[in-house]
């Protein structure tokens, strides 16, 4: 039976937390812009001592910064800061400035081993059925008490077999929303429509004629129809990850590139609406899956923490896996900060397939 680690939080009866200095906050000198010596946050659970109490930044992002208002702490963007926001300053993480970065609160015990020792890092060559088991068990129990968010590439759509299995974990509620880009979405709906991706059949993988006006043909007319529940119910789609999303209500937020064709209607082409919009689906996700996209990869990373405050106000662990043929791909999420992320080095759509099979769909 899967059993989430307990949150153990700091005893704050402890010497360095009661001789603490309180946090100091500077107004926001302009919209958009931070107090000079601004405090910056981590993916970890961070307390602020304000006047005399600890307090626990309880919705963080990293790379934002702490708001004390309403005798909460608020965690912002820079360019959402308005002038006169009360901004925690200090650039320490053990009290000195009233901070503290809270880095093992999960306790997590790193494997015991010699000092000198092969294969400690993940790679194409290291074994994933662990993961794969805790994956089944995860995803089994973030059904029924969590938040399970995807984060797709295009990858998928270009195999029957890969938007099959998608589609049958939206369908069986093992999605609960979709991170994605237009190409995911237009590759989808033109294998759908036109049982191709970029022109080639996603059966087959045969090459077809004209086939480069494909996705092009699939952007245009659903535009035509306005909407891409309107072009479903005309069009008679009756299969694909994006149909399924629609079907069972998961909602599905698409990000633009400056590189987009068309795009399709949902597409957001401002860069901080779809941050918005990504953020708005994180803010109370407990698993986060992300497959061949570095970019929505690294993006979504760097805008989940480590752990959710749950509405019963107990604190839990937050997991993010990242799956990717390239290992540069799985390291620079962790590069980028994200360093509790789990890595997978393998080809996503095989990975999808093995997950709808292993959970029994």
């Amino acid at each position: 039976m899967f059993e989430l680690k307990k949150y153990t939080a700091p005893d704050f009866t402890a010497d360095r937390f009661v001789k603490a200095p309180n946090a100091v906050v500077v107004p926001a000198p302009f919209d958009g812009v931070a107090p000079e010596h601004y405090h910056a946050l981590s993916i970890f659970p961070e307390y602020f001592k304000i006047d005399g109490n600890w307090l626990l930044a309880e919705e963080s992002r990293m790379d934002c910064v702490p708001v004390y208002e309403n005798g909460k702490i608020h965690v912002r963007e820079f360019r959402v800061l308005k002038k006169g926001d009360l901004i925690v300053t200090g650039r320490t993480e053990n009290c000195e400035d009233g901070i503290y970065v809270h880095a093992n609160g999960f306790n997590e015990q790193k494997a015991q081993g010699d000092v000198f020792a092969f294969r400690q890092n993940r790679s194409r060559e290291t074994a994933f059925s662990k993961d794969y088991d805790e994956l089944y068990e995860l995803l089994k129990h973030e059904r029924e008490h969590g938040k399970i968010v995807w984060v797709l590439g295009p990858a998928f759509s270009f195999d029957a077999d890969a938007r099959r299995a998608m589609s049958k974990l939206i369908e069986n509620g093992y999605a609960h929303a979709i991170l994605a880009g237009n190409a995911l979405a237009t590759h989808d709906l033109e294998g759908a429509y036109l049982r191709t991706a970029l022109g080639q059949d996603i059966y087959t993988q045969e090459s077809m004629p004209n086939g480069h006006y494909n996705h092009l043909d699939l952007i245009n007319r659903v535009r035509y129809h306005g909407s891409v529940s309107e072009f479903i119910k005309n069009e008679n789609i009756d299969n694909g990850i994006i149909y399924s999303c629609e079907k069972c209500g998961v909602p599905y937020v698409l990000g633009g590139s400056i590189r987009d064709d068309g795009p399709l209607p949902p597409v957001f082409g401002d860069v901080y609406e779809a941050q918005n919009a990504m953020r708005d689906q994180i803010r109370n996700a407990t698993t986060v899956i992300c497959m061949a996209t570095m970019l929505h990869t690294i993006a979504t990373g760097n805008m989940t923490p480590s752990y959710r405050v749950m509405p019963d106000g107990t604190i839990r662990q937050i997991y993010f896996y990242c799956v990717d043929v390239s290992e540069f791909v799985v390291n620079k999420l962790a590069d980028r900060g994200s360093l509790s992320a789990r890595g997978i080095v393998t080809n996503v759509q095989d990975f999808v397939v093995n997950l709808q099979k292993g959970l029994g769909l």
